[in-house]
């Protein structure tokens, strides 16, 4: 049992004098408790069902005033039940009425994709700024982290349409000023070009207007080995290549200082060639069961939730 001899010893002489009732703790010393577990309960009931009046959420001074306890007897029992009502979190539930027939197409090709074809994860990201700040960047120094100014100036704006390959996490991505369907166009040629001709191309897409206008139509009937696939309605996080953009806004955009359109877009291309020389794909694990059944446990949570 990893214990001294001497422990079990004690154990034993319990469990002889007493039986099973021996093996129970003994009462520690020290002053006798105060809070009951009718206290205990009465806080977390109040938590989780009622409002305070004149606030949206409590905090731990108003539940002290409202159940007569301390405000650090709050704080504890709500760090034993993980409790935290200063925090919320948004989500959004779609609406598309083929949403499990979009979420098993999708998330079919991302665990068992097709032979002889590949699997491209396609999306645009519009508008993204070229911004300067008002004034110099001051750098990081020992206890202080970098600082810049909360202001500052719009130089223009650009659009980055980028294809992931899910098996191999290559990105191929072309920059364009406007997000029409005429440049979604160009960027399916461009696919087209670099796609090796001999496998069928697979996109997964949203639902936005550009990649159904009768052009985009007339292209993919003259390329029939283009496969396209979109995704739910508002569920745009099924698209694995907005996992890639993330990674684009956190590492290179968030913090980036761009004093024209010219320098975002070359700072967008070189991020990309260097993400390229050793791609690393992203590898999708929940099954459509498992997301289907996390929605379906939701919908029962949310009152008239109408799914």
């Amino acid at each position: 049992m990893g214990v001294v001899a001497d422990t079990v010893r004690t154990w034993r002489r319990r469990f002889i004098e007493r039986g099973l009732d021996g093996l129970c703790d003994e009462p520690r010393p020290g002053a006798p408790r105060k809070i009951t577990d009718a206290d205990v309960e009465r806080v977390i009931v109040k938590t989780l069902e009622e409002r305070p009046k004149n606030a949206t959420h409590w905090s731990t001074r108003s539940m002290a005033a409202a159940t007569g306890m301390s405000q650090s007897a709050i704080s504890r029992i709500w760090r034993a039940f993980a409790l935290a009502p200063h925090r919320s979190q948004t989500f959004k539930l779609s609406t598309d009425p083929f949403f499990i027939d979009k979420v098993r197409d999708v998330v079919g090709l991302y665990l068992d994709p097709p032979e002889k074809a590949l699997v491209l994860c396609v999306d645009e990201k519009s508008q993204i700024q070229a911004l300067d700040r008002s004034q110099p960047v001051l750098p990081i120094v020992p206890g202080v982290p970098e600082r810049r100014s909360h202001d500052y100036v719009r130089a223009g704006t650009t659009t980055l349409f980028a294809a992931l390959e899910v098996a191999t996490g290559k990105v191929i991505g072309s920059l364009h000023r406007r997000h029409r369907a005429e440049e979604f166009k160009k960027f399916l040629t461009k696919l087209d070009r670099e796609v090796p001709a001999d496998l069928q191309v697979h996109l997964i897409l949203d639902n936005y207007a550009t990649h159904k206008t009768p052009a985009i139509k007339q292209w993919l009937l003259a390329h029939p080995r283009f496969h396209l696939h979109f995704t739910p309605t508002s569920a745009s996080w099924l698209n694995l290549v907005e996992r890639w953009f993330a990674e684009l806004t956190q590492k290179k955009l968030k913090r980036g200082v761009h004093r024209s359109v010219q320098a975002l877009e070359r700072d967008i291309r070189a991020w990309l060639t260097d993400w390229n020389t050793n791609p690393r794909p992203f590898t999708w694990t929940k099954t459509a069961d498992e997301i289907l059944d996390k929605v379906a446990a939701y919908c029962q949570r949310i009152s008239d939730s109408g799914h």
